[in-house]
């Protein structure tokens, strides 16, 4: 998708969501979903970087049209099948300082369309973003999660595909010739990526309005990335404990 084409359909669906604020009663007029204090821990699968742990706000809730969903934020448009057409961003952390010859890589800063589709059979989570900061890269994913209950605990497995451009990967895990020279590291061109992930999370109720969340994700690098090499491994895991105000 390029960057032309993306901008005229996020006005075109900004331009309709304005239209349809007489239909405001289709949406809570107060916050419903979760927030809370979580444990983060995150992989650092580049130049060797061991593992983080961060605390960080856990956040998975609707108020109005506005949506908040762990790392990725927007707005509900116009009606869309099950769901609403978004106007859609995503919080990343995949920044890189200079060192060892290499140069800095700034975090990314996607925007762009998606849609959430709730059906009997399980939820459909679709996006396209486009990075308006360096890379100039795409990123789309697909993501399907159901929920089964067991006791007082719900599961919800999930099993999705990302799509990374070469110009996006390229911008993260490509070295260039002069950054070889600096560094030893073999000069790489980026090509595109396609990253299969499957997930799990667990969420229990542990007091009135409170709620224990626990999710672990791993993702299996497309070759674009995992043959880069300032990438240290061909998977890359996200782990995260959370204690939710959940909110109805």
């Amino acid at each position: 998708m390029n960057k032309t084409l993306l901008c005229a359909l996020l006005l075109s669906f900004a331009g309709h969501a304005a239209a349809q604020q007489a239909a405001e009663a289709d949406f809570p007029d107060h916050l419903r979903g979760d927030i809370g204090p979580g444990v983060f821990r995150l992989e650092r699968n580049i130049l060797g970087k061991s593992d983080v742990t961060q605390v960080l706000p856990y956040a998975y809730f609707d108020y109005g049209r506005f949506f908040a969903r762990l790392d990725t934020f927007g707005v509900k448009t116009v009606k869309f099948g099950a769901g609403y057409l978004e106007l859609a961003a995503r919080v990343n952390f995949d920044h890189m300082d200079a060192e060892r010859g290499l140069n800095r890589r700034s975090n990314s800063v996607p925007l762009g369309i998606g849609t959430l589709q709730e059906t009997r059979f399980g939820a459909f989570f679709l996006n396209a973003f486009y990075d308006v900061n360096k890379s100039h890269g795409t990123l789309l994913e697909a993501v399907y999660a159901a929920q089964f209950d067991l006791g007082r605990a719900s599961f919800y497995p999930q099993v999705g595909i990302e799509r990374r451009s070469s110009s996006y990967n390229n911008y993260f895990y490509g070295v260039t010739g002069q950054e070889s020279t600096a560094s030893g590291f073999r000069e790489y061109h980026a090509g595109a990526s396609t990253t299969p992930m499957l997930g799990l999370t667990i969420e229990m109720p542990v007091a009135e309005n409170w709620v224990a969340n626990v999710t672990f994700r791993r993702k299996w690098l497309g070759n674009g990335i995992a043959n880069s090499p300032i990438v240290n491994h061909s998977t890359e895991n996200m782990g995260l404990v959370a204690i939710n105000y959940h909110f109805k």
